[in-house]
């Protein structure tokens, strides 16, 4: 498996805990959760291409790619916890 690739899952899984520590302790709204995921994915994967030799719009895609993946793993935990209540 590829070491970019594994580095990619991991951010997805930092940023969902990153978004509910921000709504625990700075009170973030639940409706904006989805925006600071993608801001997140994205300061993460251009800060990583600022030190590498990554494109910048190959960056760009990879953050938007980490960013709404944490968006789609936050929704489908919570959907999956709402439905067996």
């Amino acid at each position: 498996m590829d070491l970019e690739l594994i580095a990619d899952m991991s951010a997805v899984v930092i940023i969902v805990g990153l978004i509910e520590v921000i709504k625990t302790v700075c009170g973030l709204d639940s409706k904006l959760a989805p925006v600071v995921a993608i801001a997140l994915g994205l300061a993460a994967s251009l800060g990583l291409a600022y030190y590498s030799d990554t494109i910048a719009y190959e960056a760009v895609v990879t953050g938007l790619a980490i960013g709404l993946s944490a968006v789609g793993l936050y929704s489908g935990a919570k959907n999956t916890t709402e439905f067996r209540k």
